[in-house]
């Protein structure tokens, strides 16, 4: 059994997964502030990243960004990695960013 697979928690019938999410009420960091700059931008997902390794639903977070196309870091991913992945993103903003400079 892996480490990732040990962090799971098993979520009982009937919870959402959110209500286990090490992220709850923290959401600063992972969406990203109007005219944020590239640097501060991945000291924020790095911050984001570290809580998301030791979160218990990390996977079923992931998946829902995937599934819903969402924007933000979520399960460890950023709407970047998420199209870099093949996972549609209508606009991925590093991506997004980088065509444009």
């Amino acid at each position: 059994m892996s480490i990732v697979e040990l962090l799971e928690v098993v979520i009982p019938s009937g919870d959402d997964w959110r209500d286990h999410a090490a992220c709850k009420g923290r959401t600063r960091l992972f969406f990203a502030p109007k005219a944020e700059r590239p640097q501060a931008r991945a000291r924020r997902e790095a911050q984001a990243n570290r809580l998301c390794a030791s979160c218990p639903v990390r996977t079923p977070c992931r998946s829902f960004a995937r599934a819903n196309h969402e924007y933000g870091f979520w399960g460890g991913e950023s709407e970047e990695d998420r199209h870099l992945a093949g996972f549609t993103v209508s606009a991925p903003i590093g991506i997004r960013a980088r065509q444009a400079g």
